[in-house]
């Protein structure tokens, strides 16, 4: 594994623990920010890895598409994509709530921390 993936993947565990870790402090706006945080950084190992350059967007759909594109497949349904993306920058400025007519809570950030933890098992998978 190149040395700039095993950073990615470091960043992106990082992302996760930090989001555990905010949700037990019912922090959640931070808490979905580290979320998608994990996945963003989770799919650019893969990138990285497989040599498909460094793409600078944040949205989840767009990463999921080039990687599949590329033959590498991650389980994660276009529902969950919309989701991580939909989470992005209100998680991130107070534009409005995280997720649209929605207010952040525990079920909300439970729901995006197995999503989380779904995509970085499979990149370790693919990785390792």
């Amino acid at each position: 594994m190149k040395d700039e993936t095993k950073a990615w993947l470091c960043y992106s565990i990082e992302n996760l623990k930090s989001a555990k870790i905010l949700l037990e402090s019912t922090l959640f706006n931070p808490c979905l920010q580290n979320i998608q945080q994990t996945v963003e950084k989770s799919m650019k190992a893969l990138l990285i890895e497989h040599a498909l350059g460094l793409k600078k967007s944040h949205r989840i759909f767009e990463l999921k598409n080039i990687l599949d594109e590329n033959g590498i497949k991650i389980d994660l349904s276009d529902d969950d994509c919309d989701y991580l993306d939909t989470i992005y920058l209100p998680s991130k400025y107070p534009l409005a709530s995280a997720l649209p007519y929605f207010e952040p809570n525990e079920e909300i950030c439970n729901k995006g921390i197995a999503i989380a933890e779904k995509v970085i098992n499979q990149v370790k998978q693919i990785l390792y």
